[in-house]
């Protein structure tokens, strides 16, 4: 029976999460409503619920829009390639990265998902060279080809971005990737290891030796009462 997960498995949490990010948006776009008071606030105590609520909170269509396909595809990517961690990945992405941000951030509103996608690609990214997974490190390179630009959103470079979530995000997928580095390790199989549950053919040998019984010879020592007696 394959243990592949399926399609299935490997995009209910993903798009219910980015599914979770629309919703909000759209219900946000009621007039009179501004959910950006539901970020994280560092240092103060109405801040600490941003930790849950601010992935999902985005300020404009753009800036939903920049954090939806990575956001599915990098989880589409940790739950088919670590499925043991999947759900722990999701988790800790939130609450450290948001934990952090509430800790050292600028006085500010931090919104939206995107400390949990450089956490997510930072992790997808590292793990694949933890593993020394072939199938795991192309995963780790298209991370690079697709998002290596994302390098630069942990620099403060850009007016009213929170770059302190982007690196504290970057940060926290380092560390998980090296703290469940060996759990559902992907090993390597090569041929020749299966070659002892290969059944044994006999062409090779003479038409005389095929029907002679096999000859076993037993190698042994007869002890001495010295060799019995316990060593000191």
């Amino acid at each position: 029976m394959s243990t592949s997960p399926s399609f299935k498995q490997t995009v209910r949490i993903p798009l219910a999460f980015v599914a979770i990010m629309w919703l909000v948006f759209l219900v946000e776009l009621i007039p009179g409503l501004d959910f950006s008071t539901y970020g994280i606030n560092p240092r103060t105590m109405d801040g600490l619920r941003g930790i849950f609520t601010a992935p999902f909170i985005h300020g404009d269509w753009g800036h939903l829009a920049n954090n939806s396909l990575p956001m599915l595809l990098l989880g589409m990517g940790i739950y088919y390639f670590y499925r043991p961690v999947a759900l722990r990945i999701y988790i800790f992405s939130i609450l450290i990265t948001g934990l952090w941000v509430w800790a050292f951030a600028r006085p500010s509103f931090h919104i939206g998902a995107s400390g949990v996608v450089y956490s997510f690609a930072a992790f997808v990214f590292v793990s694949g060279f933890l593993r020394r997974n072939f199938r795991l490190i192309a995963l780790s390179l298209l991370v690079v080809f697709q998002y290596g630009g994302m390098i630069w959103g942990v620099l403060p470079i850009t007016e009213g971005v929170s770059w302190e979530s982007h690196l504290l995000g970057g940060l926290t997928g380092v560390m998980l990737a090296y703290y469940y580095r060996e759990i559902g390790r992907v090993e390597k199989k090569y041929d020749w290891e299966d070659e002892e549950d290969e059944p044994e053919f006999d062409d090779w040998k003479l038409p005389e030796q095929r029907d002679q019984e096999p000859i076993y010879r037993y190698i042994y020592k007869v002890k001495s009462e010295d060799d019995t007696k316990p060593k000191a």
